[in-house]
């Protein structure tokens, strides 16, 4: 999966539910995404929209996620 600014959150959760629960160990602020509020918002939330929110640049975000999809996957 290419992940970009514009890669809506619910499309990475469908593929990869566990990154979540990773993304949590690196910031606090990631926890908002488990509450009902919260994961109605990531339905339509981009990367972009995630980084603002939480105070991550775009790029340090996409390339934490392409990490953990890398090691998770053994590559």
């Amino acid at each position: 999966m290419n992940i970009d600014k514009n890669t809506k959150a619910s499309e990475i959760m469908a593929k990869y539910p566990w990154l979540l629960d990773e993304l949590v160990k690196v910031s606090d602020k990631f926890q908002f995404a488990k509450t009902p509020i919260g994961s109605m918002m990531l339905k339509n939330a981009t990367i972009a929209d995630i980084s603002k929110k939480v105070g991550i640049n775009e790029g340090d975000l996409i390339k934490k996620l392409t990490d953990f999809i890398k090691s998770h996957n053994g590559k």
